[in-house]
């Protein structure tokens, strides 16, 4: 028996376009509009090893409510936030105990 836990609404203030991006069968760069709407973003920066013991700067976090890419099972790309384009660094989708997805969370480098 799984419950959905209630998404804080209130947090969602910065509006923002996420992105999704690969390359095509000519090997040509595409761009793909995943998300446009308002997010919690977080500026708060950390550093982390990448694979290869890479210092690697963590510029923040952009938690999105439920999953806005349910097609993709990953999400590459980048954010433009206030004109800004930023990179994401890593993608999560957070679980409800029911099994649906909670929320999507992008770290950006």
């Amino acid at each position: 028996m799984g419950l959905k836990m209630p998404f804080p609404k209130w947090t969602l203030v910065t509006p923002v376009k996420i992105y999704q991006t690969y390359i095509n069968e000519d090997g040509e760069p595409v761009s793909q509009l995943l998300f446009s709407g308002k997010v919690n973003y977080s500026e708060k920066s950390k550093q982390v090893m990448n694979a290869d013991k890479q210092l690697i700067t963590l510029t923040g976090k952009i938690i999105c409510e439920g999953d806005i890419a349910p097609q993709y099972p990953k999400i590459e790309g980048y954010v433009e936030v206030n004109g800004v384009k930023i990179n994401i660094y890593r993608a999560a989708r957070p679980r409800n105990p029911d099994g649906s997805i909670f929320s999507t969370e992008l770290e950006l480098s």
